[in-house]
């Protein structure tokens, strides 16, 4: 097992701190690795340090990643954004996000929360309804589908 599977483990198996500790050694062995960067800042994030794993997210993302890594970067620095009350920041990495992963659903829905957070009440609602609206297997909201979709962009509105 490599240095990498080896922190990826150690976290896995709760062992935070020895996770980060491998991945700051891999860190500065491959700083211009995208997985490595991608990986420290996840390590941050979990230990709660979340100001620390912005620039290793950034790093991953301007480096290049495969699709599935990409994607858990997008969510973890638009999160890490929003978290620390950086919401225009988290709203353009989740717009971006979007935007080369247009049918992920948990995307959106970190990016409902954003919207929220920055006063678009009723766009964060319409991303959520349609998320529900669209993947639920729940047969009384199924049976309500048509409303939901319909009513999503409307919730401002009245008859």
């Amino acid at each position: 097992m490599g240095k990498l599977e080896e922190a990826i483990q150690l976290r896995s198996e709760g062992e935070l701190d020895k996770s980060n500790e491998l991945l700051a050694d891999l860190i500065a062995d491959f700083p211009d690795d995208a997985l490595v960067n991608y990986q420290y800042a996840w390590s941050f994030d979990v230990l709660g340090l979340e100001a620390n794993a912005v620039p290793y997210y950034e790093k991953a993302i301007q480096l290049g990643l495969n699709k599935r890594d990409e994607l858990g970067a997008f969510i973890g620095l638009g999160s890490t954004y929003r978290t620390l009350g950086e919401y225009n920041k988290s709203k353009t990495t989740f717009e971006k996000g979007i935007k080369h992963f247009p049918e992920n659903n948990a995307l959106k829905i970190f990016y409902s929360m954003t919207l929220y957070n920055v006063g678009e009440h009723s766009k964060a609602m319409e991303t959520l309804l349609t998320c529900l609206s669209q993947t639920t297997n729940d047969s009384e909201i199924l049976s309500y589908k048509k409303a939901i979709e319909f009513y999503a962009d409307k919730l401002d509105q009245t008859w």
